[in-house]
């Protein structure tokens, strides 16, 4: 129940300012109180990317979006009792009232199951040659390019691992035996790596068909080996598994300002005129889950991209989900993305 009180926010705030609230409390809930602390609404990852979905601005106050009639649990309910409510309702939070509905805690799922490691695979591509990278990438793998003083793979695998993953692939192509010299079996880190080999490229969908068909017993988290992120891994397992899906593609919002004026027309005759409009549309974050049976219909030796992939499932009417990042996210693919992560480290 500690650090409940650092998610303490009020109706008014800023949406922009909540989520900073809720990813520094690391609670994956913020808790909207009013008066004397008493509880008026939720607001949870669930709620802050289905308001990006609908493109509700960040300015917005967060009643506007919250849940306003969250469940709670009594402050003198046992430990019990409150596990079987959030177990019987799926919740993975649940705040603690006293008899006047002021917040004095705040329960969660993982602290009461002590859950203490995932058993879903996750599959680090690493492959890649960096060729807008050069000369960095001459002789060293854009995977192993330290940002800070790690190697950006060793950032992503480490995230991974501090949320209770243990079981990992990594996909190698190019200079394949300067990663694994560097991460061995995964022991230093208290992990298990097993090494799948691309002969010649694949594309990022392709890898999968190198993986051993029989381990990828449960969804698979896909990730390129080239991002920095702060993104709640166990949230978007949660997101996919209650969605159903046979694969869930993490997406970030990306905002364009036209530089000129917009003129929508009807034929020969003019609409309306927006000056300098910006367009906003969701872009591929490189990060995936993947179901067993997406995993098992790549053949080895398959060459084809994730994005092919997937929208082969679509068009056999096959359920694939987005799962908004508003999290950190970084793709390092470029030299000045680089110079960027080497100035943003410490925001990991």
């Amino acid at each position: 129940m500690k650090k409940w009180q650092n998610v303490l926010i009020r109706p008014d705030l800023p949406l922009e300012d909540a989520i900073a609230v809720l990813d520094k409390g690391g609670l994956r809930i913020a808790l909207i109180v009013q008066g004397n602390d008493k509880l008026v609404g939720t607001l949870t990852d669930g709620d802050i990317r289905r308001a990006l979905l609908k493109h509700i601005p960040l300015t917005a106050p967060v009643r506007d979006v919250m849940c306003d009639a969250p469940h709670v649990a009594d402050v003198d309910w046992s430990k019990d009792k409150i596990l079987a409510v959030m177990e019987d309702l799926e919740l993975l939070q649940i705040p603690l009232l006293d008899s006047e509905g002021r917040v004095v805690g705040l329960e969660t799922l993982h602290g009461l199951m002590e859950r203490r490691t995932v058993e879903n695979p996750v599959f680090l591509m690493a492959g890649g040659f960096g060729t807008r990278l050069k000369p960095l990438t001459n002789e060293c793998p854009k995977p192993l390019l330290k940002v800070g003083d790690k190697p950006i793979l060793e950032l992503i695998l480490e995230s991974l691992a501090k949320a209770g993953f243990y079981r990992f692939f990594i996909s190698t192509h190019y200079l394949p035996e300067m990663i694994r010299e560097y991460f061995g079996d995964g022991s230093q880190w208290g992990v298990n790596i097993k090494y799948v080999h691309e002969e010649k490229p694949l594309g990022t969908g392709g890898a999968l068909g190198l993986l051993p068909k029989d381990e990828i017993d449960r969804p698979l988290i896909m990730m390129n080996g080239d991002l920095l992120t702060t993104v709640n891994y166990r949230g978007l397992l949660d997101f996919h598994l209650a969605h159903d899906s046979v694969a869930t593609m993490c997406v970030r919002e990306y905002k364009h300002k036209v530089p000129y004026g917009v003129v929508q027309t009807d034929g020969t005759f003019i609409q309306s005129m927006e000056e300098k409009p910006v367009q906003k549309c969701f872009i591929n974050a490189g990060i995936y889950v993947v179901a067993p049976e997406l995993v098992q219909s790549v053949g080895a030796g398959q060459r084809i991209d994730m994005p092919s992939l997937l929208e082969k499932q679509i068009s056999l009417d096959q359920r694939v989900a987005m799962f908004p990042v508003h999290e950190y996210w970084l793709d390092i693919g470029k030299m000045d993305d680089f110079r960027k992560a080497q100035e943003e480290v410490g925001l990991l």
